[in-house]
């Protein structure tokens, strides 16, 4: 999603949400967050899991060491330990591994998820060891641009959504589904600006 597309559409939510309408001339309009599609996006995630995003990107930048040309196939052919003494846990090396043997032996078709619907393409990630489905929506949102994503178990975005609505209790994610219904077709959209009100909003 580029700029202009965050803009139209929260635009869009702000004729049919009054707290949006609101809070919007406030906190404004939120950047785009665009990540490439690929093998390197499904692996960084990996990496990225349970660590902060310092220690993400130092574990990353060895791996490019081991693997200037990011490709699946070159993955599995890594000498032995190399990913672990890269940094990834043992865990993480099985989950590696196993997303570059789904791409490369074509039990995934990256390519082929930007012509699956939101719901198979979330299917499709999360049958992989390592991806639920918090990763599958935020692949979908930042790499896949699809407009109508709602990350509703984001901790992130159910304190911002409990904190623009007034709520006594943060949502739970059923609950905050029900709560941004009427923002459809332009979740996406409304995502992004609940990461950036949660950054501004008063405590």
């Amino acid at each position: 999603m580029n700029q202009q597309k965050i803009i139209d559409d929260l635009n869009e939510i702000a004729k049919v949400d009054d707290d949006v309408k609101k809070a919007l001339p406030v906190f404004g309009y939120p950047a785009p967050r665009i990540r490439p599609a690929g093998f390197e996006t499904f692996l960084s995630t990996i990496v990225g899991q349970q660590i902060s995003t310092e220690a993400a990107k130092a574990i990353m930048a060895r791996i490019h060491l081991l693997l200037p040309n990011m490709q699946a196939h070159k993955l599995l052919k890594l000498p032995a330990g190399a990913l672990r003494e890269a940094g990834l846990s043992g865990r993480k090396v099985e989950y590696a591994e196993g997303l570059a043997e789904a791409i490369a032996g074509g039990a995934l078709d990256v390519d082929g998820l930007a012509t699956q619907n939101d719901s198979e393409a979330i299917a499709s990630i999360t049958a992989l060891r390592g991806f639920g489905e918090w990763s599958a929506e935020i692949y979908l949102m930042f790499s896949l641009h699809r407009s109508d994503i709602f990350p509703a178990n984001d901790l992130a975005l159910q304190v911002a959504l409990q904190k623009l609505k007034g709520l006594e209790n943060r949502p739970s994610d059923k609950q905050a589904r029900e709560i941004i219904e009427h923002w459809s077709p332009w979740r996406s959209a409304g995502s992004l600006f609940l990461w950036h009100y949660y950054r501004g909003a008063p405590t």
